[in-house]
């Protein structure tokens, strides 16, 4: 019942039909060709499989385990599983060749972060904020700190974490105290951490901590936060690790899920000031810390497509082996498996059809992160961006929300058996229910898009999107067999077109716009979410179609057609409503 097996059709599915396998036309990527991509992807899929989910359960049972001494124990086999991911070369996949990684597309790392986090979440976290620490040292840190510890870095032997949160500041970063005393060529650092995912571990020779914090002569608020790397161990001229630093992991967290996963407290400077050297310009921390944080958000999107997915195979697994009742006079009456009644068939569609919705959102999300960072002219890589920046949000919100969604769904489908943790899917949802709240809240993220992202252009990106999909809308509609699904994408669309134009008017009032963008943000975004996940699946229904029509006898495609239409057909309705939500004001929030 707890077995993983990696979603590798479906992954190729998006990408060599939905997106056309575009980002391999780009010039850094002339060298990459789709069977090598389908190679990686079959390769990621044994990994995930045959060692990482193996290991999800046990991680579940034994967690993570501080010792007297301030050391982590992770579970059993964890740091073998790590390690055999580090000598495959995964953790530098997407990493350009010029800083040591293989140069393959981001649609490519994220299919493969996908499969990483449906079969161990826990332990998919510690590479995940590695590459968000490669990011914000390649694009920050100067040439000598890329020198020293980029290659470790993107090799993996040495690990990444972000050090944002403070007791006193959550959300609210402006309030950081964590204090940075310059002394030589480095700072001295002191101060508290907390929530710091993998901040302490046994799997790998070092860890490299990105820390926000002030030096004394600082202003308040964010321009006084700067950022800086503090390594656990100390790195002598030759590369050769030596003492410890002055930082020690005071606690970890006793958490709903994700137990395999050491969340720490971590104490800076307790015995004089751990040694740290600043990543960029001083006072612009936040700003470098958000090229991780960007990079972090879209690949929680992705773990929670991840779990997801497993949520999927664990619930129809047992739904086609669990006998219960009988079929309907009509259907012959005979005994059956619950997967035969149409109420669990219900909740079974709604998972898969959300599932894939999610993940073609996600991987057109990378897509553009592709043409942003590898595209030929200036303006396409500045438009792919400006989309990118609109699709993050969505793609990190909805998808875990949803995430969470399917995981209780899967319960559900199990009835008492799911409730129960022999099973395996209650620590789905466990695991999936830190994901809304982690890398800024997802009402941060409905903030983000229907303040920051929608206004400052006024709705220019946003507006691009839309435009694809009234073209989809077009396209869906010319097809006798799949207009009905174009005019129920149209009706949508109608929605949302509808429900930005609101949130774009009243933002704008001097007076009253900071409460509209926050009192719409949410319902904006799940509509948003709704649409463009539905917009998918109408390209996944032209896919399917053509290939069902060129006569292809491959039960994938009429299994993605009937995904489609629920998606389409079932679920857009419910996300709908947030229009009549956001048209109803503002007066019973206040």
């Amino acid at each position: 019942m707890n077995h993983y097996a990696a979603p590798v059709r479906d992954l190729r599915f998006v990408l060599e039909e939905l997106l056309g396998h575009r980002s391999l036309s780009l010039p850094d990527f002339s060298d990459t060709t789709p069977d090598v991509v389908e190679a990686v992807l079959d390769e990621a899929a044994k990994l995930a499989g045959d060692v990482w989910g193996p290991l999800n359960a046990t991680g579940d049972r034994e967690g993570a385990r501080r010792q007297p001494n301030g050391s982590v124990t992770i579970p059993e086999g964890f740091a073998a599983a790590y390690q055999a991911y580090v000598e495959g070369g995964w953790n530098g996949i997407g990493v350009s060749e010029a800083l040591g990684g293989q140069n393959l597309p981001e649609v490519v790392a994220s299919a493969v972060q996908e499969m990483l986090h449906g079969a161990n979440m826990a332990l998919g976290l510690c590479p995940m904020l590695t590459a968000g620490a490669i990011e914000a040292l390649a694009h920050h840190g100067s040439e000598a700190l890329k020198a020293i510890y980029l290659p470790k870095l993107v090799e993996g032997s040495w690990t990444g974490t972000m050090n944002l949160t403070e007791p006193q500041a959550g959300s609210d970063l402006s309030k950081v105290r964590t204090r940075a005393v310059p002394e030589g060529d480095h700072y001295r650092i002191s101060g508290q951490k907390i929530y710091i995912t993998w901040g302490e571990h046994d799997a790998a020779d070092n860890i490299i901590h990105l820390v926000l914090a002030r030096k004394p002569d600082a202003p308040e608020g964010n321009k006084g936060i700067s950022l800086f790397l503090v390594p656990k161990f100390l790195v002598n001229a030759d590369g050769s690790l030596g003492e410890r630093n002055d930082v020690v992991c005071a606690s970890i967290e006793h958490k709903l899920g994700i137990h395999g996963s050491p969340t720490c407290t971590l104490s800076f400077g307790e015995q004089g000031g751990a040694v740290g050297y600043l990543v960029g310009e001083e006072g612009r921390g936040l700003n470098h810390m958000f090229t991780m944080m960007n990079e972090a958000r879209h690949k929680v999107g992705i773990q929670g497509i991840g779990v997801a997915e497993r949520a999927c195979q664990h619930a129809l697994a047992y739904a086609r082996d669990r006998q219960q009742g009988r079929l309907p006079a009509a259907r012959g009456g005979q005994e059956c498996p619950i997967s035969e009644h149409l109420d669990v068939r219900r909740m079974l569609l709604s998972m898969r059809a959300r599932t894939d919705a999610l993940r073609a959102l996600a991987l057109y999300c990378a897509a553009q992160l592709d043409i942003a960072r590898h595209g030929d002219e200036p303006s396409a890589r500045q438009a792919a961006q400006a989309r990118a920046e609109v699709l993050i949000p969505v793609v990190k919100s909805f998808s875990t929300d949803q995430a969470v969604e399917i995981a209780s769904t899967g319960i559900q489908v199990h009835g008492g058996m799911g409730y129960v943790e022999e099973t395996g899917a209650a620590q789905l949802l466990r695991d999936a229910r830190i994901a809304p709240i982690y890398e800024g809240t997802n009402g941060i993220q409905a903030l983000d898009l229907a303040g920051r992202k929608l206004q400052r252009d006024q709705g220019e990106a946003f507006g691009g999107l839309l435009s694809e999909v009234a073209a989809t809308v077009e396209k869906l509609k010319a097809h006798a067999e799949l207009a009905p699904l174009g005019q129920a994408l149209a009706a949508g669309l109608e929605d949302l077109t509808a429900a930005q134009q609101q949130v774009l008017t009243e933002g704008r009032n001097p007076d009253t716009g900071p409460d509209a963008v926050q009192g719409y943000a949410t319902p904006f975004l799940t509509l948003t979410g709704h649409v463009l996940c539905a917009w998918q699946m109408g390209l996944a229904a032209l896919s399917a179609q053509a290939a069902i029509e060129q006569g292809s006898s491959d039960s994938f495609y009429t299994t993605k057609l009937q995904s489609a239409r629920f998606a389409i057909t079932q679920w857009l309705p419910v996300g709908r409503a947030q229009r009549s939500v956001i048209e109803a004001g503002l007066e019973c929030l206040r």
